[in-house]
């Protein structure tokens, strides 16, 4: 009997209950488990802020989100 089919057969002996106990065990283990591939763009973006990161460069931000897009609708306006 494999892992899997132990763990099913267990599952089975659970009541109702206690499942959602089981579930949210569950959903721990498996978190971060996942057959996402970062594309071309992402993997690029990941690399570039690793060496801003590495070498200090870049422009730092401290504030909301909101305010964040704000400054960037700011700056998109000046580019215009």
């Amino acid at each position: 009997m494999s892992e899997r089919e132990k763990a099913i057969a267990l599952l089975e002996k659970i009541p109702d209950y206690k499942m959602a106990y089981v579930v949210g065990y569950l959903q721990g283990l498996s978190a971060g488990e996942t057959d996402e591939v970062p594309n071309a763009t992402t993997v690029a973006a990941l690399e570039e802020v690793n060496e801003m990161i590495r070498t200090g460069s870049g422009q730092h931000f401290e504030g909301t989100a909101a305010e964040f897009f704000a400054m960037l609708d700011r700056e998109d306006g000046a580019d215009a």
